[in-house]
């Protein structure tokens, strides 16, 4: 079966990466998505849904820098190295998921305090909102392509060597 890194990764120790890679991670930004219409639809920057928000962006943005480091020593750098790729929609598929460590880590870092602190509620809830809109666009980027076939951009096909 010819299937890229991202794939195998979700698909291997079953349920673990699956759990560990995908869910934790997507539950985490859906939670951050989700309280965040409710945020910014009623301008209500105080209270528990703002605390779950806030709770979730935190824990979601040092959640997946944890899974970018790891990924990044473990995956990213042997494959490189090893000249391991599985062709363009293997290499697209790994750092889309990977570049969400951007729009998490901002996200975290808003509620943190470390960065917007000149802007408002509103200001920083909106600045949080783009950063809930890229993620979303680098998760769905990483799964169109992880769930690609490989060699449909071009890759050998499993098992076949190429010199």
């Amino acid at each position: 079966m010819n299937m890229t890194h991202y794939m195998e990764l979700l698909a291997v120790n079953q349920p673990w990466n699956l759990l560990a890679f995908m869910a934790i991670p997507v539950i985490l930004a859906e939670t951050v998505a989700i309280t965040e219409l409710w945020l910014l639809y009623y301008r209500n920057y105080e209270g528990p849904v703002r605390t779950v928000n806030r709770a979730a962006s935190i824990l979601g943005g040092i959640y997946f820098t944890g899974v970018f480091v790891y990924l990044l020593f473990n995956a990213v750098m042997p494959l490189t190295m090893g000249g391991e790729w599985r062709g363009p929609a293997d290499v697209i598929a790994v750092l889309s998921y990977l570049a969400g460590v951007v729009p998490l880590a901002g996200i975290a870092l808003i509620d943190l305090g470390v960065i917007a602190r000149d802007r408002d509620a509103h200001g920083k809830m909106g600045l949080h909102a783009a950063f809930v809109a890229l993620f979303l666009v680098v998760a769905h980027v990483a799964m169109i392509f992880g769930m690609m076939d490989p060699t449909i951009l071009g890759a050998a096909p499993a098992g076949h060597m190429t010199h």
